[in-house]
């Protein structure tokens, strides 16, 4: 779908940066193959939105979701937590560690917003919207609302999780949303790439290239 320059610059619109950060990329502790490659993009973009938010993981040590907390466990299998079904990881993003910091390449120095997450030991967190419990919010719907940006576009690490989630929490909100596609890169565990395609199908949210913006 094509886009007429007002609707994409104006005021109702907004930038939502996924989690480019140091460990999302080629040499963290939980690398998105070819991360880094969406940078340029992701930057190219950021300076074409008057509105940007960033998004950061930011977990204490011994978090819920690393295969480290759980004895006999490794990274990618899956447990059952309180709140459902839950990957675990390799500890990352760490808070006040250089894992956890945005990867220095980024460029979004107008973001008005951090939304931090999964800061909590015992509840991870994908979505910039709630945490995986699907009832704790972090405030960004209420943010996105006082200030009148009802049309979303997300870009960032990974296409098939924290993007994914974040992208269908704010369709469900109420929010015209786009995934721009290019300016992201996934992880891909059991499908789970295509299961992102089509869930965000399902719901009525578009996966876009930047192209689109031209």
């Amino acid at each position: 779908m094509r886009m007429n320059e007002d609707a994409r610059f104006g005021d109702d619109g907004v930038l939502i940066i996924v989690d480019v950060q140091n460990d999302f990329c080629p040499g963290g502790a939980l690398a998105v193959p070819q991360g880094d490659e969406i940078i340029p993009i992701v930057n190219g973009l950021a300076a074409r939105f008057r509105n940007v938010v960033l998004t950061q993981d930011w977990h204490p040590r011994g978090h819920l979701s690393f295969a480290s907390s759980h004895p006999g466990k490794k990274p990618f299998d899956t447990v059952a937590m309180e709140y459902g079904p839950q990957v675990l990881w390799p500890d990352h993003c760490m808070h006040d560690t250089p894992g956890a910091e945005f990867h220095p390449a980024l460029r979004a120095p107008h973001a008005a917003l951090v939304v931090r997450k999964g800061f909590r030991r015992t509840i991870d967190s994908y979505s910039a919207f709630y945490e995986n419990d699907r009832k704790t919010p972090t405030g960004l719907t209420g943010y996105l609302r006082e200030r009148g940006l009802t049309r979303l576009f997300l870009a960032g690490l990974a296409f098939d999780f924290c993007v994914r989630y974040s992208a269908e929490d704010a369709r469900r909100q109420g929010f015209d949303a786009f995934v721009i596609e290019d300016a992201c890169r996934g992880i891909e565990i059991d499908g789970s790439v295509a299961a992102t395609r089509q869930s965000l199908a399902a719901l009525g949210v578009p996966c876009i290239k930047t192209q689109e913006f031209a």
